[in-house]
């Protein structure tokens, strides 16, 4: 009897013991996922505390003298005149008028307060309105970016500010009349890649980066799965065989660099397809997936259980049927999960699409003629240099 007491208190203790480890561990576990979570509250705070002012753009509200004389431009409809108008020095003068004290003199820091892009806007605003010329409106244009950083972080020291004293000086009066102000930044949502930040926006990169993954969807999990489904099932075990199966592995450690070198010299160079299409973009990241896809699709089918196909061809079924009705629908979550692994691995991918240039930009910067045009008038005016 009191050997049975001892050896149950053996156990009781034992239990104690054992619980009290799975409440560590679970501790432990808790833990780790607290830190976990805590680093990604760190990480997004700091993304949307230094980022968030990223969804706000700062513009410049004034009276534009829209003068043809000034800007060279009889008529608007008349896209050669377009092209070479100087659209830059009307925003110039109406700019030199708002700021109390500006004069001439000071045209180039006036100018240093104006978006490159202002006159772009210009433009198309009388390319549609063409009845604003010789008028004065009010525009509402984007101011520099060296502007926009002085008013989102003026006093951090973690930002450059690029302005003088006196540009300083005059955008704090503006932003004190109302003709500096900032607002959301739709421009971010709208736009496409720029060399201007604040023109600067993620539109064409979705739009390119869905048209890419749509062209290799379409075309790798088709093809990769057909290949997986016949070097499972229909392929007879040979030395061809052997080959293609490791070839496929191989494929799948290959650095995706190498793929943008055979899309270059494949579909670029040998077959003259266009740079900077999604057509091009998804034959290339297509073979990159194809690997992944095959590989995971085939160890999908091989997880179906042997007893399916024996059923199925005892009740008559053909191989075909076997695979289409049977082992394809068992084995397909399997080829799905594979086909998102390959898929975001692609949408990751970088350094192919450099090399078959799907980086062009989609808006470039603008050329200012008012130089050209200055030079000319006065070549014309004071004749041929000796």
């Amino acid at each position: 009897m009191t050997d049975q007491r001892s050896q149950a208190e053996i156990v009781r203790q034992s239990l104690k013991r054992r619980y009290r480890k799975e409440r560590r561990f679970r501790a432990y576990g808790i833990l780790a996922i607290g830190i976990a979570l805590s680093a990604l509250v760190i990480l997004f705070t700091d993304i949307i505390g230094k980022g968030y002012t990223g969804f706000m753009k700062t513009t410049i509200t004034m009276e534009v003298n829209l003068d043809g004389d000034m800007m060279y431009l009889d008529d608007p409809t008349d896209s050669r005149q377009l092209k070479m108008a100087d659209f830059v020095e009307p925003l110039v003068q109406a700019l030199i008028k708002e700021i109390p004290g500006a004069t001439e003199e000071d045209r180039e820091d006036v100018r240093g307060l104006i978006n490159p892009y202002a006159s772009v806007t210009l433009r198309d605003a009388l390319k549609e309105n063409p009845d604003w010329l010789n008028t004065t409106r009010t525009l509402t244009f984007l101011s520099h970016t060296d502007v926009d950083v002085y008013v989102k972080h003026a006093g951090d020291a973690a930002y450059s500010i690029k302005l003088n004293d006196r540009q300083k000086t005059w955008v704090e009066t503006l932003r004190e009349r109302g003709a500096i102000d900032t607002s959301f930044n739709d421009t971010f949502f709208s736009g496409g890649d720029s060399r201007d930040p604040s023109k600067a926006g993620i539109l064409g990169a979705i739009v390119g980066s869905l048209l890419t993954m749509f062209v290799t969807l379409i075309l790798s999990f088709p093809i990769g799965v057909a290949a997986a489904i016949y070097l499972e099932e229909f392929a007879p075990q040979n030395k061809f065989t052997d080959f293609i199966e490791v070839n496929i592995n191989n494929l799948a450690a290959v650095p995706s660099i190498i793929f943008g070198l055979l899309g270059l010299a494949v579909f670029i160079n040998l077959f003259g397809m266009p740079r900077s299409v999604p057509v091009v973009g998804g034959l290339v990241l297509t073979l990159m997936t194809l690997p992944t896809i095959i590989i995971s699709s085939r160890a999908a089918i091989k997880s179906v259980p042997p007893s399916i196909r024996e059923a199925a061809e005892g009740i008559g079924a053909s191989k075909m049927q076997v695979v289409l009705h049977h082992v394809l629908p068992l084995a397909m979550p399997g080829m799905l999960t594979g086909s998102i692994i390959g898929m975001a691995q692609a949408l990751g991918e970088t350094a192919p699409l450099l090399l078959i240039g799907m980086v062009l930009s989609s808006s470039m910067c603008p050329v200012d003629f008012s130089t050209l045009q200055r030079f000319c008038q006065c070549r014309c005016s004071c004749g041929p240099a000796a």
